[in-house]
């Protein structure tokens, strides 16, 4: 992950750099789909699995477009771990979801007490555990615990874009003394880790984890592994970026090399990285998102004046 000690330098005079298109054209409209999206997965009234499925799938495509953006109302009250737990080498999502099936308490299903459970427990994975179960859930318990989830869901992406709208957006765009930001070259610096680190995260977690080494892979590493959607995750998040970095400052290596890796990723099966020929599609997928995060420093940082700080996710 990001190991980039914090800095800011004067690389040249910016160019086109835009912090208002990048918040009001990617990550407003972005988070309302989100929140849209989670809104519309809390009102299903059923327990129909692929009506529920299908509902949760469009929630993380959402989920997708904006998970790059680390930084303000996301990181308030743990959200950003509470939507989406992973990596979770330890298994504590699902050690916690077998916890609430085995007690079946009618009470852990309020509003209050959801939003007291462990962040491994709730959000897409702690949905995808329970719509895309290794062996048959009966009783009515987990379809309750089911709706419990999203609509703990749908708060979080409610209070995320509130929290943008209502303050957030105008620290970036507005930065100054006794604000958040205290200059455009700070705002413009948290926007670019951003872009960084979300890249970073494709290459080392989503990719290299499950890659693990060619006499070793790890294919039960893959993220979303449950409902298949692992190659899917990586196309999504890639083209969410190329659009984020199209936003911020005119970027057509940096976006042509993101849309080259999005194409390669929906040719990997991450189920099958025991075969050496896809563990090897996968590696050269590794490597050429690697490379679009070198054609982002290299494009966006002079582009912006600036350079990379620490981001939450460092050290992951």
């Amino acid at each position: 992950m990001l190991k980039t000690a914090l800095f800011v330098m004067a690389l040249a005079t910016p160019v086109s750099a835009d912090v208002t298109g990048a918040v009001q054209d990617h990550a407003l409209p972005g988070l309302a789909r989100f929140a849209q999206a989670t809104a519309d997965l809390a009102a299903l009234d059923s327990c129909d699995p692929a009506a529920l499925q299908a509902g949760w799938a469009t929630a993380f495509d959402a989920w997708l477009g904006v998970a790059h953006l680390r930084l303000g109302p996301v990181e308030e009250e743990g959200r950003v771990l509470a939507i989406a737990f992973w990596p979770d080498p330890k298994g504590i999502g699902a050690r916690q979801t077998a916890a609430l099936l085995a007690a079946a308490d009618p009470a852990t299903l309020t509003p209050g007490h959801i939003a007291e459970q462990s962040v491994a427990a709730r959000g897409l994975f702690g949905m995808e555990r329970l719509l895309f179960p290794a062996t048959p859930l009966a009783g009515d318990y987990p379809c309750a615990l089911t709706h419990a989830l999203a609509d703990d869901l749908a708060r979080m992406a409610q209070e995320t874009q509130a929290g943008w709208q209502q303050g957030f957006a105008t620290a970036l765009e507005k930065p100054g003394p006794g604000q958040r930001y205290l200059s455009d070259l700070e705002a413009k610096q948290a926007l670019l880790t951003a872009l960084v680190t979300g890249i970073e995260f494709n290459a080392d977690a989503r990719v290299a984890r499950p890659l693990g080494s060619f006499d070793k892979p790890r294919p039960e590493r893959a993220e979303a592994r449950a409902s298949g959607r692992s190659a899917r995750n990586i196309a999504l998040s890639l083209r969410a970026l190329a659009d984020f970095a199209t936003h911020l400052a005119p970027a057509p290596k940096t976006a042509a090399a993101l849309e080259q890796a999005a194409k390669q990723a929906e040719a990997v099966d991450f189920a099958r990285l025991d075969d050496p020929q896809v563990w090897l599609k996968a590696d050269i997928l590794r490597q050429n998102i690697k490379a679009a995060n070198d054609a982002a420093m290299a494009e966006l940082a002079p582009a912006l004046g600036v350079g990379v700080g620490f981001n939450a996710a460092d050290g992951d």
